[in-house]
C-alpha cells in the first residue's frame, strides 16, 4: 500500500545534479560566453554610433592634415556602419552558442579592430576603446567558446 503507482512529479528524466566543483567551471566558461556576447553587442553599438556621426556631422571628428587611411570621412562612417550592424547581429547569435556564431564573431572583431585602426587618426582615445574591447572578445570566443557550445541553454 506504501508503494507509488505513479513516477514522483518533477525531474523525471533529468540529468543528476553537477558536483558543486564542477557546477562552478561550468558557470565560469559559459559566463565568459556571455560577457564575449555582451560586450560585442557594446561594442557593435559603440561603431554604429561611430559611423552615424560619421555620416551626419562631418565636423564632429578633426582629420589632421595627413588625412585618414584608404577613405574619406563619409567612406568610413558607412564602413563603421555596416560592420557595427553586423557585430551587433552577431553578437547577438553568440548567446545561442553556435559554432558559426563564433566564427562570424572573430571575424568581425578582429574587422572591426583593423577598421578602428584605420580611423584611429580621427578618434584616437575611442578607436583604442573599440580595439581593446575586440580583443578581449576575440580572446574570451577563442578560449571558452567550445566549451560553451552544449552548456548556454
Amino acid at each position: 500500500m506504501t508503494e507509488r503507482t505513479h513516477p514522483p512529479a518533477g525531474n523525471v528524466g533529468a540529468r543528476p545534479p553537477f558536483p558543486p566543483e564542477r557546477a562552478a567551471a561550468r558557470t565560469r566558461r559559459t559566463g565568459w560566453i556571455w560577457f564575449a556576447g555582451t560586450i560585442t553587442v557594446l561594442a557593435g553599438l559603440f561603431t554604429t554610433v561611430e559611423g552615424l556621426v560619421a555620416l551626419v556631422d562631418r565636423h564632429y571628428y578633426v582629420v589632421g592634415p595627413s588625412g585618414l587611411l584608404v577613405f574619406s570621412l563619409a567612406g568610413w562612417g558607412w564602413v563603421h556602419l555596416i560592420v557595427g550592424v553586423l557585430v551587433v547581429l552577431t553578437g547577438i547569435a553568440l548567446f545561442s552558442g553556435a559554432q558559426w556564431a563564433r566564427v562570424c564573431t572573430v571575424a568581425l572583431a578582429g574587422f572591426n579592430a583593423l577598421a578602428q585602426l584605420a580611423f584611429l587618426s580621427a578618434y584616437p582615445f575611442w578607436g583604442a576603446i573599440v580595439i581593446a574591447l575586440d580583443i578581449l572578445v576575440i580572446w574570451a570566443v577563442i578560449v571558452h567558446g567550445d566549451e560553451a557550445a552544449v552548456e548556454i541553454w
